[in-house]
């Protein structure tokens, strides 16, 4: 059974409409729709067609013009879609143009990276601080983002109120940080480990493991090598 969202109001035209539920995998095809649209309006271009997004996506061009209707948006015979009002919906939509605090759990190698990476801030997150029990890294800052002892998560939820957690530990450390994490006030948690953590069903989990994808990506590569070379994209 695909998963739905109730989403948030949105403004399109200067008219207010409310979207309602849309399936997940649209949801995880709509951030695409939107890269693509950021980059083109930068080159300067206003309108971006189906086949265009197509093209830049290796979607489908009817998913595409299906997807978007989900949102309320309709493209223009031969014109296209206006590329301001899909940036302004889509990012509406998708809550990138609202700052979401977050805190980072384990300030290793790859908790590192992810407070280095300033893109984030682009789609509507922003890590006010990292927690870790390693005296190597506690008490220094990342890319301008503090590391604290995790002994100072409660001071520092009641500072900052935030809801959203990051979890980039050692598996071995997963589910009982995730549990802590709960108890701590955290409303969802995204998951970077490749341990499906267990929590209450009112907490929201994203799990996004880097070694789930490296293990398709082998498998689709040697794949290939057998049939000879076939499509070389995966499905979205």
């Amino acid at each position: 059974m695909l998963r739905y969202y109730i989403a948030r109001d949105c403004i399109k035209m200067n008219t207010q409409y409310k979207i309602e539920r849309v399936p997940e995998p649209t949801l995880r095809r709509l951030p695409w729709y939107l890269s693509v649209c950021r980059l083109l309006k930068t080159r300067g271009e206003t309108y971006v067609s189906s086949t265009r997004l197509s093209k830049e996506t290796n979607i489908v061009a009817s998913q595409i013009a299906k997807d978007l209707s989900c949102v309320n948006v309709v493209g223009r015979t031969r014109v296209g879609y206006e590329i301001d009002n899909l940036l302004e919906v889509l990012e509406s939509f998708l809550g990138f143009n609202t700052c979401h605090k977050a805190f980072l759990f384990g300030a290793g190698r790859l908790g590192g990276a992810l407070l280095k990476d300033s893109g984030l801030q682009q789609f509507g997150l922003e890590v006010v601080a990292a927690f870790d029990n390693n005296p190597r890294v506690v008490g220094h800052s990342i890319s301008g983002i503090p590391v604290y002892h995790i002994s100072e998560i409660g001071a520092k939820m009641r500072r900052h109120n935030v809801k959203i957690g990051i979890l980039t530990v050692p598996i071995e450390s997963a589910q009982e940080v995730a549990d802590r994490m709960v108890v701590w006030g955290i409303k969802a948690i995204w998951n970077f480990t490749p341990l499906r953590i267990r929590v209450p069903d009112d907490i929201v989990v994203q799990n996004t493991s880097l070694y789930a994808h490296l293990s398709l990506m082998f498998n689709r590569l040697d794949s290939l090598e057998q049939e000879g070379g076939a499509d070389n994209t995966q499905a979205i």
